[in-house]
């Protein structure tokens, strides 16, 4: 979960509770009543006064913004995701820096944009209500602009994807069962949908035959194991492809154009040797025949997509946190060369439909996502958006540097490493130590990368706050055996590795060992609350945004869908020996060992991480005599995505560290 999307305006607070939080004495304020207050969609409790000089600092922070693509439309123009209000909504851009045209203006963001191919003209999007994820998909007619619903209005939908003529519409569901994602297939635009796929579990479409008579599909397990199949659209049959060794991670199902071979990304055992990195792979049922495209690349691919002609297919490799776009010919796959690229992570990324030019997001440290167009045939690189990084001096942005450093176990005799990213404030005073906030991701089998971050950029510029971001063991990115290093009874050696870039931190000569905060969200969240049971001695402050608290409860209470796959990646809860460990691990069954300062925030409708997972901790580490912030949106989900409340939580962050992480006088150090 990246720190912008949860960046954050103003609280009101009694006078009584200003002056309990203002008091410095941090016993004295965990022994006071909490001072619970409601403002609108807002509750919070013992959260201060923000002072004005502090939302005046973050205010141009708080106003960047970046631009996604999501599809090319039949005209030529691009369909992208841009924020110019309170959420993020539908645009259509049809020149390079040409205006920004908005089409949708609800109160709640839209995603899953996904534009229709062939006759129709419009695209399909998602939207839910107050951050539930219950998902209905839409239909955007650009001819009308009239919109209609698609889907049942209550059952959770996703991943549209429209056959090659756009005369079909795919979708996973929960409609059937509640529990189940299922496949549904119906005619577009006026088709009823039905159920193709009812096997159980986590199933999504992944392409459509040529013909438009079979669909590509894959269940997803977890993200070391998911398993490809073929459905006959006309017999309903699903027929599973085999995977060799039992169990990969596998994705990003395309069929060729002429229909006779497929593309897939895999890290699939070859010729009975194991594969760390997911390489791109073409196979031909028929013949038989397999090939491997990109095991030059010790990388893990993503992102495929073939021109509509069948002449190209690209593919974006993960290298290290940035990305690289790779175009091949087909079918000789040879590589096609292209422009030079600004570094940075690739978002969305696709042919224009006559296969001449590709559009791409690309987010980079120093500047928010945007959307640029390479033409092929001239090698040249278009930029078609400028998003506003608030009025702000982006040269003065900090790049970070990535650090590895070692930690407690070793890989063929020597110290395995742990990748991080290091935000450096640029002004720092000669001789003054820096304060450090640790920022971990969730999933946890996300990867942290080196992309535009508003918080980072304003705590090293405007409060004097290295930041560093690690990708701690269990970390997408760094291939097969990394990613499993943290599984069921080891979930605790990822936790080891925050201990040990506490180590690094106490080596470097610039770097605060005594000042040092953790921020994290979703599985992240846990990560900080479980640094604060093993290392409170070491750790100033915390910040838990909808984090695990207890695996037994999470796994109890997590809407039923997403359990099993949960259970997958953390252990079960049900079997006895597992209950063991989570009572033993869970920072809950441990809050007597958190000693120090701690912010919880919290979407009230968060159905990943019950908002009870927040309340629990908060009681138990209050218990302790810590002083507990704690901050819950009504209309919120597993984060923050409306401006208001990021802006609002955002700065109750910032004078959270201000007084638990740098001390008095933070805001004129510098």
């Amino acid at each position: 979960m990246s720190l912008r999307r949860l960046l954050p305006s103003t609280t009101f607070l009694t006078a009584t509770a200003l002056a309990l939080a203002c008091a410095g004495a941090a016993h004295a304020q965990a022994a006071a009543p909490v001072e619970r207050l409601h403002q609108g969609n807002r509750t919070s409790e013992n959260v201060p006064v923000v002072p004005a000089e502090l939302l005046e600092r973050l205010n141009r922070y708080q106003n960047t913004r970046g631009a996604n693509f999501a599809g090319w439309t039949q005209d030529g123009c691009l369909l992208i995701s841009t924020r110019f209000a309170e959420t993020s909504q539908a645009h259509r851009v049809c020149a390079p820096l040409g205006m920004r045209e908005q089409l949708t203006f609800y109160p709640e963001p839209v995603n899953a944009l996904t534009v229709a191919p062939g006759a129709a003209d419009g695209f399909v999007f998602g939207k839910d209500v107050g951050g539930n994820e219950f998902w209905q998909l839409h239909w955007f007619d650009l001819a009308t602009r009239q919109t209609r619903l698609l889907t049942d209005g209550k059952s959770r939908n996703q991943s549209p994807l429209f056959s090659h003529d756009g005369k079909q519409l795919a979708y996973s569901s929960t409609r059937r069962n509640g529990k189940d994602t299922d496949v549904w297939v119906g005619g577009f635009p006026d088709g009823q949908a039905r159920a193709v796929v009812t096997e159980g579990g986590q199933w999504s479409a992944q392409d459509f035959s040529p013909d438009g008579k079979q669909l590509l599909v894959i269940k997803y397990v977890s993200a070391s194991e998911s398993y490809p199949g073929l459905v006959d659209l006309a017999s309903g049959k699903l027929s599973l492809f085999p995977v060799d060794g039992g169990k990969a991670s596998i994705s990003d199902f395309r069929f060729s154009r002429d229909g006779r071979s497929v593309y897939y990304v895999s890290d699939e055992i070859v010729a009975g040797k194991p594969q760390e990195f997911r390489t791109l792979r073409r196979h031909e049922p028929a013949s038989g025949k397999f090939e491997l495209l990109s095991d030059k690349i010790p990388w893990d691919v993503d992102r495929v997509a073939l021109s509509e002609d069948g002449s190209r297919l690209l593919f974006v490799s993960n290298e290290d946190g940035i990305g690289k776009l790779h175009v091949l010919s087909l079918p000789e796959h040879k590589e096609i060369a292209l422009p030079a690229l600004p570094a940075g992570a690739i978002g969305g990324v696709d042919f224009s439909p006559d296969g001449k030019r590709i559009a791409l997001s690309i987010n980079s440290a120093t500047s928010p996502s945007d959307v640029y167009v390479i033409d092929l045939q001239a090698r040249q690189l278009a930029r078609w958006t400028r998003s506003e990084v608030g009025g702000l001096d982006s040269s003065k942005f900090v790049a970070p540097t990535l650090v590895r450093y070692p930690t407690f176990d070793k890989v063929d005799g020597k110290p395995r490493t742990i990748p991080a990213f290091y935000y450096r404030p640029a002004g720092a005073a000669a001789g003054k130590q820096l304060p450090v906030l640790i920022q971990i991701h969730g999933g946890p089998e996300a990867q942290a990368l080196p992309t535009f971050n508003a918080a980072a950029q304003f705590l090293a510029n405007e409060l004097g706050v290295a930041v560093l971001v690690p990708n701690v063991r269990g970390s997408a990115g760094y291939g097969r055996t990394y990613l499993g290093l943290d599984n069921a009874e080891k979930r605790e050696d990822s936790v080891k590795d925050i201990g040990a870039l506490l180590d690094w931190v106490g080596k470097q000569p610039e770097l605060d060992a005594k000042r040092v905060g953790v921020y994290g969200g979703s599985y992240g969240g846990y990560m900080v609350l479980a640094s604060l049971m093993h290392y409170s001695d070491r750790i100033r402050a915390g910040v838990d945004v909808v984090g695990i608290s207890d695996f037994t409860t999470f796994l109890n209470n997590t809407e039923s869908y997403r359990r099993d796959l949960r259970r997958a990646e953390y252990g079960d809860e049900r079997v006895p020996e597992m209950k063991a460990v989570f009572d033993r691990i869970s920072p809950l069954k441990n809050a007597g060992k958190i000693r120090s300062p701690l912010f919880v925030a919290q979407g009230k409708n968060d159905p990943r991480v019950p908002y009870t997972e927040a309340e629990q901790i908060v009681k138990a580490v209050r218990a302790n005599g810590q002083p507990v912030w704690f901050l819950m949106f009504d209309d919120e989900g597993h984060g923050f995505q409306k401006k208001a409340n990021s802006d609002y939580f955002s700065a109750a962050m910032m004078l959270f560290l201000q007084q638990h992480l740098i001390g008095e006088g933070a805001a004129t150090q510098r």
